[in-house]
């Protein structure tokens, strides 16, 4: 039997198992998959061969440290150097994204999006900013320091910190913050979010399974929004697939991945 695992701090929130789980289970494949709690990333390599998983899923705060952990990383992943799925392929560790594609599944409904804001700056914000990019969605991001902003600009992204911060139209605001996961915070000042939310059209959170203080304003304001749950569907899929290497069919995996929100 295979085993996979998500790795992440904090993980037990998170619904992954259930979802592949219910795939393997129902579609007869010989695997099982847990939930890893992995408070320093530079162990994610010597923690997955230890537990000889097959793959694995990485989630805040590791998904930079998985493509360092990698012996080889591919498509989109490998442009930029951001890991979320790993397969191990005869002994060597591969890194793959499905977050980008699985956001831009989740959203399919906003179309058309000409203008994004991303809030924050890891590795969740990398994978949407350049997946908008290549369709030619204009990107701004905002983030608490400065530090983290450089790769953006590299990409030729407009850029914020708090303090230098000067709200435009958008069509979607996008929160990749863990702000409001393990509490009741907002990913930037009351102020600032008031202000974006009054100037967007759309509004979703890369957390989910609750409703976070910033959806809960976008709420307030009567905006359309999301949480993650889509996204996290999309990208499910996706790993299913590199982790089954295919050989299930991809409307089936999606279909017991959606039964499995249903427990």
């Amino acid at each position: 039997m295979k085993l996979f695992a998500i790795f992440g701090d904090p993980v037990e929130h998170s619904r992954s198992p259930l979802m592949h789980n219910s795939v393997f289970k129902n579609l007869n494949y010989r695997a099982c998959y847990t939930r890893v709690h992995l408070k320093e990333g530079s162990k994610l390599r010597e923690t997955f061969f230890k537990l000889a998983l097959s793959g694995a899923n990485v989630t805040v705060p590791h998904k930079e440290e998985a493509f360092k952990a990698c012996d080889e990383v591919r498509g989109f992943a490998k442009e930029i150097g951001v890991v979320n799925t790993l397969v191990n392929e005869n002994g060597r560790l591969i890194g793959y994204n499905t977050d980008a594609d699985g956001f831009m599944y989740a959203i399919k409904e906003f179309a058309p999006i000409k203008n994004v804001l991303i809030l924050g700056a890891g590795g969740t914000a990398k994978a949407l900013a350049n997946r908008f990019l290549q369709d030619n969605i204009k990107v701004t991001v905002l983030n608490r320091s400065i530090h983290r902003l450089e790769y953006f600009k590299e990409l030729h992204s407009t850029c914020h910190t708090w303090e230098d911060f000067t709200v435009q139209k958008y069509d979607l605001v996008v929160n990749t913050t863990s702000a409001g996961l393990k509490d009741e915070e907002l990913p930037a000042p009351l102020k600032i979010i008031e202000n974006i939310l009054n100037n967007t059209s759309f509004a979703a959170d890369a957390i989910y399974g609750k409703l976070t203080p910033f959806l809960q304003l976008a709420q307030n304001k009567n905006i359309t929004f999301k949480d993650g749950a889509d996204m996290l569907l999309g990208q499910g899929v996706l790993a299913n697939e590199l982790f089954v290497d295919h050989a299930l069919e991809s409307e089936a995996i999606k279909f017991y991945m959606q039964k499995s929100f249903e427990l």
